[in-house]
């Protein structure tokens, strides 16, 4: 596998967005990819990982206020690249750039691998905490 870099970005061309996107099974957000793009380019924090080629491998996005929460929405690696450290990588750099936050959550999908990996980089799953367990609540719509 050749290498890859890591950068921060504030756009992504919408036909690489949605080719990543749809790479790994996320049709939910190639329906509308204007939606998808103007996700990305409101997000508070984007990386986006490249092969030598300049080919999108991965991307990452985090909405934060800063101070107490940063939420991870994305996380996503183009399958013939997963478990080469990309995804490691781009959540090192959202890490690095809200360790001081007190809160970093994250959903995804109901998994043992996402578990695993997730753990691996020190999250906990919500039923899991100590002493006490916290309870994680989510509300999904369809818009329209």
């Amino acid at each position: 596998m050749p290498p890859f870099s890591i950068s921060t970005v504030s756009e992504v061309p919408q036909a690489e967005l949605v080719d990543l996107y749809e790479s790994v099974g996320w049709s939910a957000y190639t329906r509308q990819p204007e939606v998808l793009t103007q996700a990305v380019r409101n997000s508070s924090f984007v990386v986006a990982a490249r092969d030598d080629g300049g080919e999108l491998v991965g991307l990452a996005r985090a909405i934060s206020d800063d101070s107490t929460i940063c939420y991870v929405q994305d996380v996503l690696v183009r399958p013939s690249r997963q478990g080469t450290g990309i995804g490691r990588a781009m959540l090192a750099s959202i890490t690095a750039k809200y360790g001081h936050v007190r809160q970093t959550v994250l959903i995804t999908d109901d998994e043992p691998a996402q578990r695993a990996f997730y753990q691996a980089l020190g999250f906990t799953e919500g039923r899991d905490f100590r002493p006490e367990p916290v309870r994680v609540f989510a509300r999904f719509h369809q818009p329209g």
